[in-house]
């Protein structure tokens, strides 16, 4: 008897805490891409050949080499940051089901102010500070998370290379990154990919989607403080 109320105790305070969790939860900054791309910079390293645009009300990326799309707006302290994300393969010419990626909480100590500047190649952000999720990387092969420290050192912190934690190409998913006191998190399809507990977190920075030779298209971001 005293199990099964302690138990029914437990099913009581689950859902106030998750209400109390939401309540915390406020908009800061959200784009659903139905005016324009003045939110965003974009670095190619073949701009030539690449493009950023609005479809049908989403931001569309197709690069054929690297590209980082970095939001404006430099974020701080506790944060969620969601979107959707969909790897275009429609037998066009960067269509590559590969690298759904991300950069978060980037900085530059070279530089005291203002964004960030590199000229899209990946190795060009190797002396950043900065979290990194790369999902289904080179040709899809494996899922990795990293920690960048400016020294360019960016060791993998989690690595995954089964067909479950890889990509899918025509697949919508929905992306939750949560920096939360030094708890740092990733979900995918609200599946949690990553976890650190980072004793000397970044506390500050840039957000920034990331790819390589592939098409994608991206809805619904949105920041939230903590």
């Amino acid at each position: 008897m005293k199990k099964y109320l302690s138990n029914l105790l437990i099913l009581c305070i689950l859902p106030v805490l998750t209400i109390a969790q939401k309540r915390t939860q406020k908009l800061i900054y959200s784009d659903d891409f139905k005016n324009g791309t003045s939110n965003w910079i974009v670095e190619f390293e073949k701009p030539e050949t690449s493009s950023m645009k609005i479809i049908d009300g989403k931001l569309d990326v197709n690069s054929s080499v690297g590209a980082t799309i970095w939001f404006k707006e430099k974020l701080s302290g506790n944060l969620m940051i969601t979107y959707d994300e969909t790897l275009i393969d429609a037998s066009g010419v960067n269509d590559r089901v590969s690298d759904m990626n991300a950069f978060w909480m980037a900085t530059d100590p070279a530089k005291t102010d203002g964004m960030i500047k590199r000229d899209g190649k990946f190795s060009s952000y190797d002396n950043l500070n900065l979290y990194y999720a790369g999902i289904g990387g080179h040709y899809n092969k494996f899922t990795r998370f990293r920690k960048y420290n400016s020294d360019s050192e960016k060791p993998v912190l989690k690595e995954y290379t089964d067909a479950a934690h890889l990509l899918v190409g025509n697949k919508k998913y929905s992306i939750k990154i949560i920096v939360n006191n030094g708890l740092i998190q990733y979900y995918l399809n609200d599946e949690l990919f990553w976890e650190l507990k980072d004793e000397i977190p970044y506390k500050e920075g840039y957000f920034g989607f990331r790819t390589t030779i592939s098409h994608q298209q991206f809805e619904n971001f949105k920041v939230f403080q903590l």
